[in-house]
């Protein structure tokens, strides 16, 4: 079983989406025509997306961190410089991990919503992936 797509819940769908244009480098593919409510479909790559959906007077959780709830990503690490100037430029706050580990990551909390988001070296990838 692998994931499929990610939700993530916004007040401000496209400056969110863009933000994940601008710095993550994900591509729009296009939503249902039927839904409900205003919405953006990212391809984040290998069959799996991320949905950016309105929600009215959304607030990210106050337990967004390296110990609560974030998303990780997988990134290449000769990138890495690259991405977190990238994340500056954008507004994001870049974080230092709490936790050793023997690969390098490093966390950002996206300036639109809050939400903390884990990027790993590619190369901690679990085969196939």
């Amino acid at each position: 079983m692998s994931l499929g797509h990610l939700t993530l819940a916004t007040s401000q769908v496209e400056p969110t989406a863009a933000f994940f244009e601008r710095t993550l480098g994900y591509k729009r593919k296009p939503p249902p025509a039927n839904s409900p409510a205003d919405v953006v479909w990212l391809d984040i790559g290998r069959g799996q997306e991320l949905h950016v959906l309105f929600v009215a007077n959304f607030a990210a959780s106050a337990f967004e961190g390296e110990f609560g709830r974030h998303v990780a990503v997988f990134h290449p690490r000769a990138d890495f410089a690259r991405l977190k100037q990238r994340l500056a430029e954008e507004g994001a706050e870049i974080i230092a991990p709490l936790r050793e580990t023997p690969f390098e990551r490093f966390f950002f909390r996206e300036p639109i919503n809050g939400y903390v988001f884990e990027v790993v070296d590619r190369e901690r990838a679990p085969a196939g992936d």
